[in-house]
């Protein structure tokens, strides 16, 4: 009854009776009442059950999910460094940690720290396993905007950093290098292209020697987590950095090229609607 099922939904497709995908659902839904379906097959299941004879290309608009994901032809993959102690401690607003095996600032719950646990945080499972994911789900592959999330990761291991990087180059290319250099090589031809690289670090850990080796890992972006912009509010939350560490660290990664992300946090002890205003205000109008 289920090949029944996929057989009759392609050739809907592929006869251009199906245009959208509210009229997908619809045609779904009968085809699982004709044929008594316990459950209604997902769009990447059709996807995947379209025959080899058959152009692809003329089914991926119809069974893409999220198609506004891509709409950029760019595909965003995130990957999540192992569960570590932040270099200062611990920010009273921190949900995470080693001893509950996520990442200090993450909760265990977003999609990106799911996946990561699922993959005992490797980089190159997180990634090759992104990648394909998106692929079966309709979206283009061959450019990716990389983000590497979970913490101050300047802040770890030498070699931690170089194995991390390297594998995700390696999985992006779906071979394996002898070094970062020839993983960074590889990767300017390679199926699955990383056109950006975004690193996540604290103010206090962006300086000059930090963006000189988030340049070599290949980095594009830094996202700081700047939270505020008022050091009282830093304190009560005991973040261990001051805002002169974060406008010294957007100056030098700006000044080297780099692109800024800034991480800003609402409702922080201490803060207020009208503080969190004008932290945004500051953001966007102060020169510095």
């Amino acid at each position: 009854m289920m090949e029944n099922f996929y057989r009759e939904i392609i050739e809907e497709i592929r006869k251009g009776r199906i245009k959208s995908k509210k009229d997908l659902h619809r045609r779904k839904l009968r085809l699982c009442k004709l044929y008594n379906l316990d459950k209604i097959p997902s769009d990447s299941e059709i996807l995947k059950r379209i025959p080899d004879d058959m152009k692809k290309e003329e089914f991926i608009e119809i069974l893409k999910k999220k198609p506004t994901r891509t709409l950029s032809g760019v595909s965003v993959v995130a990957v999540m460094t192992s569960p570590e102690r932040c270099p200062h401690g611990r920010c009273i607003p921190c949900p995470g940690g080693v001893d509950i095996n996520t990442p200090q600032s993450y909760t265990g719950y977003e999609p990106a720290t799911m996946r990561a646990i699922s993959n005992r945080f490797d980089p190159y499972l997180q990634t090759r396993s992104r990648i394909e994911q998106l692929r079966e789900i309709g979206h283009p592959v061959d450019k990716i905007d990389f983000i590497v999330m979970g913490g101050t990761f300047p802040a770890r291991d030498p070699f931690y950093k170089e194995w991390f990087i390297k594998r995700c180059y390696d999985a992006m290319n779906n071979s394996d290098s002898e070094n970062l250099e020839e993983a960074k090589k590889k990767n300017e031809t390679a199926e699955s292209r990383c056109i950006g690289l975004t690193i996540e670090t604290r103010p206090d850990w962006c300086r000059a020697n930090h963006i000189e080796e988030m340049l070599r890992f290949g980095a594009t972006r830094v996202e700081i987590g700047v939270q505020t912009v008022f050091d009282f509010i830093l304190e009560k939350m005991e973040r261990g950095h001051t805002v002169y560490d974060s406008i010294l660290a957007t100056k030098l990664a700006k000044d080297a090229g780099l692109k800024v992300c800034y991480h800003i946090m609402p409702g922080l002890p201490g803060s207020d609607l009208n503080l969190d205003m004008e932290t945004f205000k500051t953001i966007f109008e102060n020169p510095r």
